[in-house]
């Protein structure tokens, strides 16, 4: 059986970067109760240990502008959780959190307030998961600051905790659960395609940050100067549909989010709108800053073990997005199926899962080439995967 207090399991890489611009973590996070005074404190261990909480955690990072951004945050990222749940530790062990964390009632009614609000445990965690990214966002700034140097990565980390699985996403790396009938999202990608209409209604709000070289506005192509007093589709914040307006010429500026697909960059520069760092990248000739775009809060999606019926084979991969650029989920899924299935008796079946993976959605070098098979072009991006049994946990995790 997996015990998850000893992590098993692999982060393999494809090995196509001279410089690995993936990187990962995976722990076991002892919480405990933050008191007044060191003395308090060891008290409280001696006689509560067996109340400590034991919370286990992976986390993928997918550097760009180097590795440094990256590895940063793989060392970083879960001493922020852990000071972050220590900070409400009393909260996070009670069904319905109470009003105040000293435990003081100014107001009889406030268990009711809380309730009227369906404020709930899990809403505490993700808290201080959003808070754990931002913080680490800000060390990451300052330490890149320091030392002058720069780049970002995406961050994608699972948490389990009191029967829960948080995951939390910031970037386009992703998770899924596969389970024999079915598949479960944990996570879904950022990208200045999914968060157009967030990124527009920034500028709209500041429109000094475009620094008068952009254009909020999207148009299904680059205008030209041809197109100025004809009425062409647009979007802008505030619209899901398409509209037409008459062009004019400021319309004429680089788009703010120009492209299409995997090939959409966030003021032509970042293919990503979340993630972590960037915080002296620049859009390239110009002072217009690419940070203020680029947000750190991360999605927190939970999953409920105890409301699902978790069988043997049942298993959490977490890759980033080389894995994804090559496999859809229902590929995935089915890949994933059929290699459990033949190796049941292998002790190490979970890990080579996770080799097997990357193998297949990197291809086979042909030439300066990389292809799958059937000779379609394979991706040239790091790729890192990790393959989470939730069958065999351990009784107190």
């Amino acid at each position: 059986p997996v015990n998850w207090s000893v992590c098993l399991l692999r982060v393999i890489n494809a090995e196509k970067s001279e410089f690995n611009e993936d990187q990962a973590t995976c722990c076991q996070i002892a919480i405990r109760r933050r008191g007044t005074g060191e003395e308090e404190d060891q008290d409280w261990l001696i006689l509560c240990s067996n109340q400590y909480l034991t919370g286990y955690y992976w986390a993928l990072f997918d550097g760009h502008g180097g590795p440094d951004a990256a590895i940063i945050a793989s060392n970083y990222l879960h001493y922020c959780i852990k000071q972050k749940l220590e900070e409400v530790v009393e909260a996070i062990t009670e069904a319905q959190p109470p009003m105040h964390l000293s435990g003081c009632c100014i107001c009889p009614s406030d268990p009711q307030f809380v309730e009227e609000k369906q404020i709930r445990q899990e809403d505490v965690v993700t808290a201080a998961l959003e808070s754990a990214f931002q913080e680490c966002d800000e060390a990451i700034g300052q330490e890149m600051k320091a030392t002058s140097q720069s780049g970002g990565c995406t961050a994608l980390a699972a948490l389990y905790l009191q029967g829960k699985l948080y995951v939390a996403n910031a970037g386009d790396s992703r998770a899924i659960l596969v389970q024999r009938q079915s598949i479960l999202p944990l996570s879904r990608e950022f990208t200045p395609e999914t968060e157009r209409q967030r990124i527009q209604q920034l500028a709209f709000l500041y429109p000094k940050l475009l620094a008068d070289e952009f254009t909020r506005f999207e148009f299904p192509r680059r205008l030209k100067g041809d197109d100025v007093g004809q009425k062409v589709l647009y979007r802008d914040y505030s619209m899901t549909g398409w509209g037409y307006k008459t062009v004019e010429k400021a319309d004429l500026k680089y788009p703010l989010i120009h492209g299409h697909g995997k090939q959409t960059r966030l003021l032509g520069t970042l293919a990503v709108s979340r993630g972590l760092g960037d915080h002296q990248l620049k859009v390239i000739d110009t002072d217009v800053q690419v940070k203020p775009f680029l947000s750190c809060i991360p999605q927190v999606k939970v999953f409920d073990f105890a409301v699902h019926n978790i069988k043997e084979d049942d298993v959490v991969i977490m890759a980033t997005d080389g894995l994804w650029d090559t496999l859809s989920n229902e590929e995935l899924a089915q890949m994933v199926r059929s290699f459990l299935d033949e190796n049941r008796t292998d002790p190490y079946r979970f890990s080579e899962l996770a080799r097997c993976l990357v193998h297949t959605a990197r291809g086979t070098k042909n030439g300066h080439q990389w292809t799958l098979d059937g000779s379609s072009p394979a991706s040239y991006d790091d790729i890192s995967v990790f393959v989470i049994p939730l069958h065999n946990r351990d009784k107190d995790g």
